[in-house]
């Protein structure tokens, strides 16, 4: 196996033992015994447990920021947009569990800027803009689009945690009952939300 082939053989077993036990229920030991490698073959590649959990953890911000901001850069109507973003989310968690369990766990080592609230925190910043934009057509505050763009994107990250375990009902029509919220609020829930075609 080439030095490639392991650190990436080493990742893959990491990043599963990382989702299923967490930082701290994880030991150089254990991610070792699993790849059939020794400790120092580990500590070779990544200069320990810490080193490698950042390289995971980095992997999964990078990819599960790309796809939220490819969905929110398609333009088109707002309410469009809530739905691809809402639709990425749970699309990420369905294809990617053990990397969206990484992600929602606080640890030592990511506590900075790799956990899973500040992604949503830099996710939320990308909506402010959308959002001021909209206030301001529809004679609103555009001061409040910050907290407006955290409330949203908390709500759909939340939903996303909840709906890793629950898994039912289907992604689209979590997303749907999201952006139903989201859009008409309580007031105006609809009796069946659907997602707009163009999602």
């Amino acid at each position: 196996m080439t030095a490639v082939q392991r650190r990436a053989q080493l990742l893959d077993v990491s990043r599963r033992l990382f989702a299923e036990k967490g930082f701290e229920g994880t030991s150089v030991e254990e991610i070792a015994a699993r790849a059939e490698v020794s400790k120092p073959v580990v500590y070779e590649h990544f200069g320990g447990k810490e080193g490698m959990y950042a390289v995971v953890v980095d992997r999964e911000i990078q990819a599960l920021t790309g796809a939220l901001t490819g969905a929110l850069e398609g333009g088109g109507h707002p309410k469009v947009l809530l739905e691809r973003t809402a639709l990425v989310l749970l699309s990420y968690i369905e294809n990617s569990e053990d990397g969206f369990r990484i992600l929602v766990r606080d640890s030592p080592v990511a506590q900075a800027t790799g956990t899973f609230s500040s992604l949503i925190g830099d996710v939320a910043t990308q909506v402010e803009h959308l959002l001021a934009d909209q206030f301001k057509k529809q004679g609103l505050d555009p001061r409040t689009a910050p907290m407006y763009s955290q409330m949203l994107v908390g709500m759909v990250a939340l939903t996303g945690q909840w709906w890793l375990d629950a898994r039912s009902p289907k992604k689209a029509d979590v997303a749907a009952h999201l952006v139903n919220l989201a859009w008409n609020g309580l007031v105006g829930l609809e009796r069946r939300p659907a997602l707009n075609r163009e999602a």
